[in-house]
């Protein structure tokens, strides 16, 4: 069992910077995979980044250069940081966890609000 606990998340203004902290807990050391997703109001919830035991990263054509996920090695903390924020980045934001062994698992954090405006 994993927990994931979300946190970094705030109003910005346009070009600004942000860095969102996931927390995980319990059966760390059978994470596979971590990612930050994010939902905005009135649409489906979508991948921002992810990044494998192993240190592959991988993110979403709208992020690309802008934003970075990072877990340092060890820890029990994935970061997404984001810079150069635009208004469309305003979602939800929601750090994902994917477990292999024993069985394949997702487990999501409750989200925090990440607000890009004037």
């Amino acid at each position: 069992q994993v927990q994931l606990v979300e946190s970094g998340g705030g109003l910005v203004q346009p070009g600004g910077s942000l860095r969102l902290s996931c927390a995980a807990s319990g059966s760390i050391f059978t994470i596979y995979v971590m990612g930050w997703y994010r939902q905005a109001p009135g649409k489906q919830r979508e991948l921002v980044a992810t990044i494998t035991s192993g240190g592959t990263t991988n993110y979403a054509d709208s992020v690309k250069g802008r934003f970075t996920i990072s877990r340092p090695y060890a820890s029990d903390t994935v970061y997404l940081q984001m810079n150069s924020l635009k208004p469309e980045d305003t979602a939800v934001y929601y750090c994902n966890a994917r477990t292999e062994i024993p069985l394949r698992s997702d487990y999501w954090g409750q989200g925090t609000q990440v607000t890009v405006s004037s």
